[in-house]
């Protein structure tokens, strides 16, 4: 009698549940490591858009007008994405200080939810 070259159908199951388990173990740090790089990305984004801010602030002596006047005058090359909206036009744009003139003095995510550590993506 021949025997046929092959695998039975426990060494496949034993090797299905491997995978399987592996997967398991894997696949959350994936996406957390996706949510924390985003975030990275979110603080940097704002970090950038208010130090032009500042910089206009401090050349001009008003703050612009919108963020489109920022990359017109060159403080920055192009109005950053949302890395968690992954659009450039969900910026929520604050007002500054009473008395000095523009109708941008900050900037903050309009993204709705909340970063990893419990605070709302609106308050950064």
């Amino acid at each position: 009698m021949k025997r046929r070259a092959g695998f039975t159908l426990i060494e496949l199951l034993v090797v299905l549940s491997i995978i399987a388990t592996l997967l398991a173990i894997a696949v959350p740090r994936y996406f957390g490591s996706i949510e924390k790089s985003q975030e990275t990305a979110l603080r940097q984004s704002l970090s950038v858009m208010r130090e032009a801010l500042d910089h206009h602030y401090g050349d001009i002596g008003s703050y612009p007008d919108s963020l489109q006047a920022l990359v017109e005058k060159r403080y920055l090359r192009s109005v950053p994405i949302d890395p968690i909206t992954e659009r450039n036009d969900t910026w929520v744009l604050m007002p500054p200080p009473a008395g000095v003139t523009g109708n941008v003095g900050d900037v903050r995510s309009g993204a709705p939810g909340n970063g990893r550590d419990g605070t709302p993506f609106a308050e950064w």
